[in-house]
């Protein structure tokens, strides 16, 4: 157990919320080892979703994945500390947030919120243009925090972390770091529409946690505004976090840190299940249920009794009518057997193919790159282009380059293969990415598929013909959705 310092509020259990202990850990992290060697362990892993479950069990660590869905994902906080400082090192660092801002391209506003709290005000102080060093550290020395939005922009290391956790929880996974300096708050008591996870990756932090305060605030759809100290209670949780613990709690919870007068911080918040609720998934469903109902079933499109604006309506609410009780339950009636028009698999793959937009792009591994188009030796050499055909056979074996980065879905215009390996680390900053794809190659998509992780020959490919698997493989290869298991090209 991490040691609080003296003087400063211990861990507070207050009902749901639990502190672990640090404990057993995958072999291989930690001591020295890191983000960055854990990455690569998890590169050697064939499966992609093999790779996302054991980053999230690190994630959480030394709790075990199921109990941590069965006691705290949506239901209450936790808080695990592990007495090991150098957890997460190589994740993100205070060196890293000053060469993002060396690098030029962060600008406040965009991608840096300059910001106070103090006696019960919360300020921005973001002036306009780019963050410059020497301003931004000079309003940090001056008491203001730094909220730098989607790290995954500027750092390699924390978009390979994001973009292998994102097919863990099937939901776009983001990030904001936040760096407050001693003595000071940044940003005032809030919750948020996302489950969030916070880890500590320098000096330390005193939060407190509280419990939704109505039943609307649980698991709320969009986050609060600015809360005051008055309207709090007691907090659920109050504790300091040190740079390897992790504390999370769920959309709906109010939070606040502040520093403590001898130490900085630097956190990262890991978030997720913003707007991924059974109610998100029925917006697109119910719509589209009408719409097929509509089509279908004459009984939707008869018109209402010429009477029933006499009867219904807020002001004939309490008035007794047998015409009233009719008209109630002809509606039941159609809502019941709306779900018979429910196209329920394609709302879902709409909402798959909207995650497939927020999905950070993949890293690749060495070995990933060299066997893709990303590492294709195509050159200029010897006053000429050289090594540019992709020649592809019916004996090259190939597979998906990861398990989540495609999404076929049945579309008015026809059948499209959604992507994301040309999306971008910037937040929706390309359109989203798709095929149009023959509805005789369908077969053959949900074939490779099936077959991940597995290497498949060319030939193997349901198509008619081999000009259509050779065809078909190629395709999908420029696009870097395939991979070879051998290079096609040895230089």
């Amino acid at each position: 157990r991490a040691k609080t310092p003296a003087g400063s509020p211990e861990a507070k259990r207050k009902g749901g919320p639990a502190a672990s202990p640090g404990g057993p850990r995958p072999a291989g992290e930690g001591g020295g080892g890191g983000v960055v060697r854990l990455l690569k362990r998890l590169g050697r892993l064939e499966d992609s979703r093999q790779r996302a479950a054991e980053l999230f069990r690190w994630l959480v660590a030394p709790v075990a994945p199921g109990e941590f869905l069965g006691r705290h994902w949506e239901r209450a906080p936790l808080l695990v500390r592990r007495g090991e400082p150098g957890y997460y090192a190589g994740l993100f660092s205070t060196a890293d947030f000053d060469a993002a801002l060396r690098g030029g391209r962060v600008h406040f506003g965009t991608h840096l919120d300059v910001t106070s709290y103090a006696e019960g005000v919360r300020e921005t102080h973001n002036p306009s243009g780019p963050a410059l060093p020497a301003i931004v550290w000079d309003f940090y020395q001056n008491g203001c925090s730094l909220r730098l939005l989607s790290p995954q922009a500027f750092s390699p290391t924390v978009w390979n972390f994001l973009s292998i956790l994102q097919e863990h929880f099937g939901s776009m996974a983001g990030a904001n770091t936040y760096l407050t300096p001693p003595g000071t708050q940044g940003f005032a008591p809030h919750y948020d529409d996302i489950e969030a996870f916070v880890l500590q990756l320098e000096g330390k932090k005193h939060w407190r946690v509280y419990s939704p305060r109505t039943d609307a605030e649980v698991l709320p759809q969009f986050s609060s505004a600015n809360l005051t100290q008055a309207e709090l209670g007691e907090p659920v949780l109050e504790t300091v976090l040190e740079a390897g613990d992790l504390l999370y709690f769920p959309r709906g919870f109010i939070h606040q840190g502040s520093c403590l007068p001898d130490a900085h911080s630097l956190h990262i918040t890991v978030s997720s299940y913003q707007r991924n609720s059974w109610g998100d998934l029925l917006e697109k469903l119910l719509p589209a249920a009408l719409q097929m109902a509509l089509e279908e079933d004459v009984e939707y499109r008869q018109g209402l009794p010429m009477d029933y604006l006499g009867y219904m309506g807020v002001a004939n609410s309490d008035t007794v009518d047998a015409r009233r009780t009719a008209f109630m339950e002809k509606v039941q009636s159609l809502i019941k057997k709306l779900i018979d028009y429910a196209p329920v698999d394609a709302a879902v793959d709409q909402r798959a193919k909207s995650f497939l937009h927020d999905c950070l792009p993949p890293v690749l591994t060495q070995s990933e790159k060299a066997q893709s188009v990303y590492g294709f030796p195509a050159r200029w050499q010897d006053g000429g282009p050289c090594d540019v055909d992709i020649l592809i056979t019916k004996d090259t074996e190939v597979r998906l380059l990861r398990h989540g980065i495609i999404r076929l879905c049945n579309e008015a215009a026809g059948v499209m293969l959604y992507y994301t390996t040309e999306n971008s680390r910037v937040y929706h900053k390309e359109e989203p990415k798709f095929l149009e794809i023959d509805p005789e190659y369908t077969d053959s998509i949900e074939f490779l598929l099936s077959s991940y992780p597995n290497h498949v020959n060319v030939d193997s490919l349901p198509c008619e013909t081999l000009e259509d698997k050779i065809s078909l493989a190629t395709l999908l290869f420029e696009k870097g959705i395939l991979t070879t298991k051998k290079p096609l090209v040895q230089v």
